[in-house]
Formats: C-alpha cells, structure tokens, sequence
C-alpha cells in the first residue's frame, strides 16, 4: 500500500522554485557593485571571476546532485540544496574580505541543484504527454521570481549592501522549510540505484545529426557567453553612464524579466505552432547581438530601455528555441544526455562571459571616485563599448552557427514491444 500523500507536490515545487528565484534575482543586481566597493575592492577580472565562479563550480556539482538523487531521492538532495543555498548567502553578507565573497559563492554553486532536482521531481509524477505542460509551470515560477527579486533587491540595498544577501538567505531558510513540510518524495524507492538504460554519447549524435547536433551546442555556448556579459556589467553599467543607484538598476533588471516572461508565456508559444524554430532562433540572436551592439552607444534612458527590450525580446526567442531544438530531434533515450550537454554548456558559457566581460575595463576600476569624469570617465566608456561589443560578436557568430544547421526530420522513436 503506498503511502505518499495524494495531493500533487507540482504547488511546492513552483514555491520552491519561485523562492529560490527571487534570491537569485535579488543577489545578481547587487553583487558586482557590492564587490567593487570598500572593503573589497575588487579588480575588474577579480570581478569576472567573482560573479561566474558559481556557474563553474555548478557545472562539476550539479551532475552529482543529479546522480544522488537518483540513488536517495530528491527530496534530500533538494533540502541540502537550499540549505547549502541559504548558507552560501549568509557568508556573502557577512564577508569583511574578498576571500569570504568567493567562499560564498563557491558554496552556493557546490550547493545549486535544486532547480534541477525541482524539475526531476516534476518528471517523477507527471505522465509525458503532461510533462510539457507541468514544466511550462516551472517556467512560470522562473520568470515570476527573477521579475521580483531585482526588484526587491534593489529596495533592500538601500538600507545596505548586505541586505539584500541576509534576505536571500533567510528566503532560502523558508524553502527549506516548506521542502521539509510540505514536500512529498517523488521518486518511489524502489527506483533508486536501479540500473536504467542510457544513451552513450555517441548515441547522441548518431543517425546522421552529429553536425546539427554540435552546431546546436556551440551556438548555445556562444550565445550564453555572450549574453551573460551583462551578468557582471550591467549594474556597473547603469551606474556609470546615468549615476543610478540600485534600486533604479533592479527595476531596470525586472522590466527586462518581464518582457521576457511576455515573449515565452505568450508571443513564442503562438509563433511555435509555424514550425519554424530555426528562423526563431536566429532572429533571436540578431535581435540579441543588435541589443548587445546598441546598449553601450545608448544616449539617455529611453534608447537605454529600447535597448533592454531588444534584449528581452532576443533572449525570449533564442534560449528556449534551442533547447526545444536540442530536445525535439533526438530519440528519446538521448535526450538526457543531450539537454545534459546543453545544460553543461550553458553553466560554462555563464562562466566564461563574466570573465572576459570585465577584461576591457581599466585595472583601476573599483578604485575611481564616482560619478567619473574626465579621462576616468573617457576609459571607462571605453572598456564598456569595447566589452559589449565583443559580446554581441559572440551572439552574432552563435546566429551563424544557427543559419548553418540543417534542420534533420525527427526521429521516429523504436516500440519498447521491439522484440
């Protein structure tokens, strides 16, 4: 007789994902600026580092995360998630030298597979023909928390700095709590270390997609890289050419949330119907680069925003379009490894744009007296046109990448009553 409650967990989920969100979105505004200034003083590639070495350290722990919870379930491994989560904030907020900010993050990446292990809890109790559906909901939790955490980070880092840390933290605490409570196990025990089937990597590529295949992953590697150059400049940015504080900066972060939320809730599910994923995903990246290109050449806060909105725009189409290619055009058996391969690439695309984002910028950076003036003023602009550039170069060479794949027919997937 099973005794896993009846109600569906799908509630919780969306809680834990949207919580862990909003500390997300509270923290990505705030840090770069936290960190250049006293006491921490960061250089510019100290910088870079700072902000992607979470991605890095997510890229090696997020499979292992993967496999525990295969092993011992996911309700475990989602509450030490968080908890490593709420931790690695706490740190943050508390950090009198720059080796307790990398200490922090290093923590929080090591720590980072709930959305993972959220979205395995969600394939655990929903059919395959609801999956989709189910997912779209996690989406939704994903769009509504990163809208709401910028925005609220910015309000709390009117008070301080670290303000907006302890909130992410104490919001970390709170999933916690409510996975604890509130959450069923999805993942029956019977499953766990049961050997399944999985595709080897050459099954991947197999049936003649091996190009298609590689193009997709270099294209979602440069695009991501590139786009998360504004990870690490964008509040610096902000601050520099319009003298905002944080809180107009993270209210600038979640009008771009927004839009983007509009263009995968909304306009992209429609344009989908066309089958034309592909030009999509192209237009997405013209639309990105251009958005990358224009915003450093910006002459007030309009064209700022028409830029932002460009980027929101670029983003909602490109991202999501190739993941549904990545996933529509394999057999089933490959599609973990290959959205295994996409994830990866991502992680690793968030790394490497925050490190070679800040490499422009004068060495002495953190150490100029705002508002810049004079040739301060003259090298900075310098470095950010210089560094924006070089990102929408990285977007506009993924649309290459794109416009070069020949789309395969989808495969036809084998009966399990083969024999």
């Amino acid at each position: 007789m099973s005794t896993q409650s009846s109600r569906s967990p799908i509630g919780i989920i969306f809680l834990t994902v949207f919580i862990s969100m909003v500390g997300f979105g509270i923290v990505i505004p705030v840090l770069p600026v936290y960190a250049k200034s006293e006491p921490f003083l960061l250089t510019p590639s100290q910088l870079g580092w700072l902000v992607g070495i979470f991605s890095l350290v997510q890229l090696f722990a997020a499979p292992l995360f993967g496999k525990l919870s295969d092993r011992i379930g996911r309700k475990p491994v989602l509450l030490v998630s968080v908890i490593g989560t709420a931790v690695g904030f706490f740190v943050i907020g508390k950090a009198e030298a720059a080796w307790m900010l990398f200490l922090g993050r290093i923590i929080d990446g090591a720590s980072g597979g709930n959305i993972a292990t959220a979205q395995a809890c969600i394939a655990d109790v929903t059919p395959p023909d609801k999956r989709s559906r189910a997912m779209g909901i996690i989406g939704a939790a994903f769009g509504l928390g990163f809208i709401m955490g910028p925005a609220l980070g910015g309000i709390l880092a009117t008070y301080s700095h670290a303000a907006p840390f302890y909130a992410a933290g104490v919001l970390s605490i709170v999933n916690a709590l409510l996975i604890w409570l509130r959450l069923p196990e999805t993942y029956p025990a019977e499953k766990r270390g049961a050997h399944q089937a999985r595709a080897s990597l050459g099954e991947v590529f197999e049936g003649g997609r091996g190009m298609f295949i590689g193009l997709l992953l270099v294209a979602s590697l440069l695009s991501t890289t590139g786009f998360a150059f504004i990870h690490v400049l964008f509040a610096l940015f902000c601050g520099d050419q319009f003298q905002w504080g944080l809180r107009e900066t993270s209210y600038a972060f979640a009008y771009v949330g927004v839009l983007a939320v509009f263009i995968q809730g909304g306009l992209l599910r429609r344009l989908l119907k066309r089958n034309i994923e592909k030009q999509l995903a192209a237009i997405g990246a013209l639309f990105l680069a251009g958005s990358l290109f224009w915003l450093p050449r910006v002459s007030g806060t309009g064209t700022f925003l028409g830029s932002c909105a460009l980027m929101a725009i670029g983003n909602g189409l490109l991202t999501p379009t190739l993941s549904g290619m990545a996933s529509r055009y394999v057999h089933g058996r490959a599609q973990g490894r290959l959205m295994g391969l996409m994830t990866s690439a991502g992680s690793l695309g968030r790394f490497l744009g925050p490190a070679l984002a800040v490499l422009p910028l004068p060495l002495t950076f953190s150490e100029m007296a705002r508002p810049l003036t004079g040739d301060m003023l003259t090298a900075v602009q310098a470095g950010y046109l210089q560094a924006f550039t070089a990102g929408a170069g990285l977007v506009a060479a993924s649309m290459v990448c794109i416009l070069l794949l020949k789309v395969p027919a989808a495969p036809v997937e084998e009966s399990p009553l083969g024999a």
